[in-house]
């Protein structure tokens, strides 16, 4: 009852508020990257997975872990390894010699917040364990499903494709993720603040303290359905998710999910920004992170390295943006 009621009262600007405390923790380990920790935790907000993907050695387990410790939620991590096998991710069933039967036992999906440290280094069955759970928000071993807790978080790391040991995520499961994003080098400012701290801490290891427990973090989700969306947003976010079908550049558009994304996105970041209500400027900016990796693009502009980014980056401005007004908005009703 105590969620519950947490989740009921948490207004926008409350959210607002939380959100900034949760990102300015995180910034206390992670320099220089506020725009990538937003949207990691627009997907949170969201009820989303979030795949980072960049270079070795750039952060993308730390920002897993640093997020998992400020929300208070429980944490399972996976390396993913060529020889991993599926029961070791979501579990298996035990003989009990002493009951002479078989017993569950959880595998570390089981944890509000996953983090699948390369995913990509698994082969395609392995991670083809993580497609119920993902979706479902549960698991089902010899015919018997088991639900898995909530909040539900997978936030998965991966090195570039061409990288040697890796394999393709299946278009299934990347269709999964609601977003995806890279962090980037850090600048020279931000690389020597990192050593500072490194030197002011007197040690390697670090443990972030919780700023907010499992019950506010589903109050913050909960706020996000106070978010109103215009249906001139929503036409919006169905004509660019249509016009990544549309082009010559693409071999396949983005799937319903895209326009989805699209709008839970653009909530969670109207709240971030302490507003009730989506503008345009809320779906642009998170439109390559929710659709770039829903494209598959044709194998000549593959070749000469063209990036699923560039084409959502076109259609971007190739779409007429809508004018909307706050007070012009969509509230879905209780039986909708």
């Amino acid at each position: 009852m105590t969620t519950n009621n947490s989740a009921s009262t948490t207004t926008v600007q409350d959210a607002a508020t939380t959100c900034a405390t949760i990102l300015d923790a995180i910034e206390t380990m992670v320099v220089g990257k506020r725009p990538q920790l937003q949207l990691v935790l627009s997907g949170l907000l969201a009820g989303g997975h979030v795949l980072l993907e960049d270079l070795p050695g750039l952060g993308k387990t730390l920002i897993a872990r640093s997020l998992a410790q400020v929300t208070g939620l429980t944490i399972g991590r996976v390396q993913f390894t060529p020889d991993l096998m599926p029961a070791d991710v979501t579990g298996s069933l035990l003989y009990n010699q002493q009951s002479h039967e078989f017993t569950f036992r959880q595998g570390p999906v089981f944890h509000n917040v996953i983090i699948a440290d390369e995913i990509n280094r698994a082969p395609p069955k392995t991670q083809a364990s993580l497609l119920e759970a993902m979706q479902e928000r549960q698991v089902t071993v010899d015919g018997v499903s088991h639900p898995l807790p909530r909040p539900f978080l997978v936030l998965a790391t991966q090195n570039p494709i061409e990288f040697e040991g890796t394999y393709p995520l299946p278009e299934a499961q990347i269709d999964r993720f609601l977003l995806r994003t890279s962090i980037g080098y850090p600048d020279d400012a931000d690389a020597a603040e990192i050593i500072r701290r490194r030197l002011a801490r007197r040690t390697d290891d670090v443990t972030l303290d919780a700023v907010v427990d499992e019950a506010q973090v589903l109050g913050l989700q909960a706020a996000m359905e106070d978010v109103a969306v215009s249906d001139s947003i929503i036409d919006y976010c169905v004509a660019l998710v249509h016009a990544t079908r549309s082009g010559g550049q693409v071999h396949a558009g983005a799937s319903p999910r895209g326009v989805e994304a699209l709008v839970k996105l653009g909530r969670a970041t109207a709240v971030i920004d302490g507003r009730d209500y989506v503008t345009p400027d809320d779906v642009k900016a998170i439109a390559i992170p929710a659709l770039a990796h829903r494209i598959v693009l044709r194998p000549e502009l593959w070749v000469r390295g063209v990036e699923a980014s560039e084409v959502v980056r076109e259609i971007l401005a190739s779409v007429p943006t809508p004018t909307t007004l706050p007070t012009a908005t969509h509230q879905p009703s209780a039986t909708e």
